[in-house]
């Protein structure tokens, strides 16, 4: 059956159009038309003026509406995530899990292939954060649970039969060598919670690592004499970095200055959400310690950052209030260069013909009123 929505604001590759309808049919954009070539035959919903855009694409998402990935890697609770986190754009994501034992690796992969399998709204692929880690930058992550990458690791993360795979590692703890096979197996390779000099940096992301994980946090920082991960990825322009935007990671005047060192569609919103997303209960418990929301952030008892309590209809608006980028920029890192680093571009992340409909309606204060996943509101 074919969907018309109507009477909104459309935000494509040409920018906001008025006057235009976004035809949907067997959950692919079909066409975005003027009004006066709707189809009489179509379904029509009427959008009341707000501004329609491409879904957003999260590929950070440790957990949301009260369950973590890690306690159950399961397809229930992949569907719980997705479900949490919906109401606030995102049409898309990575059910991330945090340094763990290679079989919970393992669980949490099957898992993933067998919610796309059964059809769950929004999951696009898994992202395995450690353990092949540095201790020195491990956050809140269990160093307990490190290790290095071997062969069965190797086989492991290259073993996912649907949707994409994104490792974090820090590259100083393995060889380009293990970078470029991972790369070569079609794995997305970002480098995170690494203390690694300049040049091992350079030279991973000459070995197939193409992304960079929660941008300057658990990172050697940028210094005089030591450009460190921060340094590198701020001299490249092409790997995608990871961006969580909520005042608290980041300080605002960092990020604005990283964003006029690089292109802005190499920059990804991301959310590191924990279970707390879209819930009013603010307390959980990460691997057997005790996290808790405080002044809008999860951290531990020792007060270290522990993901955080961030919707990425938040790190929209963020980015536009704290950031000063306009709102498509924004949208754009929400949705286009996401969808771009996964190698999805021709498929989701803008509103165009033959893309899946992936959408959201947005009001004037950029909160979520509707969002599309394969065409189906929800």
């Amino acid at each position: 059956m074919l969907a018309a929505l109507v009477h909104g604001r459309v935000l494509t590759a040409a920018g906001v159009e008025y006057d235009k309808a976004v035809l949907i049919q067997a959950g692919q954009i079909a066409g975005v038309v003027p009004m006066s070539e709707v189809p009489a035959s179509a379904a029509r919903r009427d959008l009341a003026g707000g501004l329609l855009v491409p879904g957003y694409i999260d590929t950070q998402v440790n957990g949301g509406g009260g369950v973590l990935f890690n306690d159950a890697p399961t397809v229930q609770t992949i569907a719980a995530i997705g479900a949490a986190h919906r109401p606030f754009g995102t049409t898309g994501f990575l059910p991330t899990l945090i340094s763990d034992d290679l079989h919970v690796v393992d669980q949490a992969m099957r898992a993933t292939e067998q919610a796309i399998e059964q059809g769950v709204p929004g999951v696009l692929g898994v992202h395995i954060e450690g353990p092949f880690l540095n201790p020195k930058r491990k956050g809140i992550h269990d160093e307990g649970k490190f290790r290095v990458i071997d062969e069965a690791a190797i086989a492991l993360l290259s073993s996912l039969k649907r949707g994409r795979t994104l490792v974090t590692l820090a590259p100083e703890r393995t060889t380009p060598e293990m970078i470029q096979r991972l790369a070569n197996a079609g794995v997305h390779v970002a480098a995170g919670h690494t203390n690694a000099l300049y040049p091992t940096m350079r030279q991973a992301l000459a070995h197939g690592l193409t992304g960079v994980t929660h941008l300057f946090n658990a990172m050697s920082p940028l210094t005089s004499r030591e450009p460190g991960v921060v340094g590198a990825v701020l001299e490249n322009q092409e790997a995608w970095a990871g961006i969580i935007v909520d005042g608290r990671h980041v300080d605002p005047v960092t990020l604005k200055i990283a964003l006029r060192t690089r292109p802005l569609d190499r920059f990804m919103l991301v959310t590191d959400a924990m279970p707390t997303v879209g819930m009013a209960d603010k307390r959980f418990s990460l691997q057997g310690r005790q996290i808790v929301v405080r002044d809008g952030v999860c951290v531990g008892e020792d007060g270290t950052l522990a993901g955080s309590d961030l919707d990425m209809a938040a790190a929209v608006r963020n980015a536009v209030s704290m950031l000063g980028v306009s709102i498509e920029d924004a949208v754009m890192m929400a949705s286009a260069a996401p969808a771009a680093f996964l190698g999805l571009d021709a498929q989701r992340g803008r509103i165009a013909t033959g893309h899946a409909a992936d959408l959201c309606l947005l009001g004037d204060d950029l909160s979520v009123s509707a969002t599309w996943i394969d065409g189906d509101e929800g």
